[in-house]
């Protein structure tokens, strides 16, 4: 059976990745953390990769490519392009910043990191999509949220950036929801732009203009439990670092932490959409 491609995914997250310095150390922290198991995976010879899966199925990717591209250790968001080239254009056309590429991962495709007009960082992915994965709203075991100062602005960007607004086959669908923009593909809903009190030189990384991941487990204080054990932390105020102050529910189900690198995530409960 053929591969899918970023064609049949257009706008849509298409996957997770993590530049990290140590991969061993980030293999037994995420295997611990949210039950993981690693396969090896292919990236440009003579670069550490692996991919973590959950039940079998992909999650996301790991990368010893920190140092290498001297990137900030950091979850970052890919989305699906049509043509890396053309994205990289349209980013730097609406006033964001390429920091690299486009660059080719054979035999996948090829990428590009960028930054938004905020300075949220994220990824554009030309080529072939991992098969099996998904993020969003159901049953997937992670979803991804922007928080920046304007939702209806950074929609304006990374809609014309992702080309949202077409109307092409594949492609994904927006609507605006109080202060929110929800994206969402073939009715699900797979993203969501968030407006809230960002702070692009804030001391508290939760407030500056990022692409949040949250990670589901099925048992919240155990892989709390595992964050301090295999060396991360737990980082207090919330998703929105104080400023905004969670509905107590969501303070329940949900746990901002840091890997031992350094990467800021979410772990949400499993069974809270």
């Amino acid at each position: 059976m053929t591969e899918p491609t970023t064609a049949q995914a257009l706008g849509a997250p298409c996957w997770l990745s993590l530049a990290t310095r140590d991969l061993g150390a980030a293999e037994r922290f995420y295997g611990a953390v949210l039950g993981w198991t690693f396969r090896p995976g292919k990236l440009e010879a003579g670069s550490m990769y692996t991919v973590g899966e959950r039940d079998g199925t992909p999650v996301a990717g790991i990368a010893a490519l920190a140092a290498e591209l001297a990137v900030p250790v950091a979850w970052t968001v890919f989305f699906a392009v049509e043509d890396a080239d053309a994205a990289v254009g349209r980013i730097r056309e609406r006033g964001g910043t390429v920091g690299v590429g486009p660059v080719a991962y054979p035999p996948q495709g090829r990428v590009a990191l960028a930054t938004d007009r905020d300075g949220a960082a994220f990824a554009v992915w030309e080529g072939r999509l991992v098969s099996r994965w998904q993020v969003g709203e159901q049953d997937a075991p992670a979803w991804v949220e922007l928080h920046t100062r304007d939702a209806f602005d950074a929609a304006v960007f990374y809609g014309g950036v992702l080309r949202w607004a077409e109307d092409m086959p594949g492609c994904c669908e927006t609507s605006y929801e109080e202060d929110r923009v929800v994206l969402r593909r073939g009715g699900i809903a797979v993203a969501r732009l968030d407006s809230g009190p960002v702070e692009a030189a804030s001391p508290r990384p939760q407030l500056r203009p990022r692409w949040l991941v949250r990670f589901r487990v099925p048992d919240l204080a155990a892989s709390v439990a595992a964050v301090t054990e295999y060396g991360g932390s737990v980082v207090p105020g919330g998703e929105w670092g104080g400023a905004r102050e969670p509905e107590p529910a969501e303070a329940e189900r949900r746990v901002v932490v840091r890997d031992p690198d350094g990467a800021l995530f979410t772990l949400e409960a499993d069974g809270t959409r």
